[in-house]
């Protein structure tokens, strides 16, 4: 297939290009973030279960900075590639700029995901959510999140069996709300996240990602390596 190895050589370059300038921009520590990703479909329904367990260090080991459990029913309406999601997440927090215990966090939240092909190898996901935050301490608030995901098979035209892939993601969360409570505010932009590392495709059911995130808040910047662990049954 002479338009893969024309592809892959292009892909090569554009890695090399991205992880210079994601590298080279390392102004903090790197730390570790774990997430198991899960997705259950109904048998003879358009419902079914989404959801996902992460664990986030500010060091490579032992700097606890997140723990969040997430999930959420999902509707697949029939014959239409678009998946809307109804969830709850709860998430344990240690912030490295504040000097306090942990505090907790407890959400509502709404999704769409969008899958859909660009050609014959680039495989692109839009997930939109919509969040609404109970945060210990703080005011009711909102936040607005786009992630666009794209997937590129090095080895293989779709995501099957065996596929080796490029993995690289963008994520933008925007705050509803600046008012905090108790005379404190936060900036309407909240955190962006990018992703770039490889992907390998077990089987029809489990896929593994690996790579570095960098990460940009409203008050730090932070690099992640993450490993990923996608499971649908």
């Amino acid at each position: 297939m002479s338009y893969l190895k024309n592809t892959n050589v292009f892909l090569v370059g554009l890695l090399l290009m991205l992880s210079t300038q994601i590298f080279s921009q390392n102004e903090e520590n790197t730390g570790a973030r774990i997430i198991y990703f899960y997705y259950h479909k109904f048998e003879e329904s358009n419902f079914g279960i989404q959801g996902d367990v992460q664990y986030q260090d500010w060091e490579i080991f032992g700097d606890f900075n997140l723990f969040l459990v997430r999930s959420g029913l999902t509707y697949t309406p029939k014959s239409k590639n678009i998946r809307f999601i109804l969830g709850y997440a709860f998430a344990v927090i240690q912030p490295v700029w504040l000097d306090t215990e942990n505090f907790n966090e407890n959400r509502i939240y709404q999704e769409i995901l969008f899958p859909h092909r660009l050609g014959k190898i680039f495989h692109i996901v839009h997930r939109f959510r919509y969040e609404q935050r109970f945060i210990q301490n703080q005011n009711f608030r909102t936040r607005f999140g786009y992630n666009l995901f794209i997937h590129v098979p090095l080895n293989k035209v779709k995501l099957e069996t065996n596929a080796l892939y490029l993995s690289i993601f963008n994520e933008l969360f925007i705050n509803g709300e600046t008012d905090i409570g108790n005379g404190r505010t936060v900036k309407q932009f909240d955190r962006n996240r990018t992703f770039l590392g490889f992907g390998y495709v077990l089987n029809d059911n489990i896929k593994f990602q690996f790579g570095l995130v960098k990460e940009k808040t409203s008050r730090i910047k932070n690099d992640y390596l993450q490993l990923v662990m996608q499971h649908s049954f």
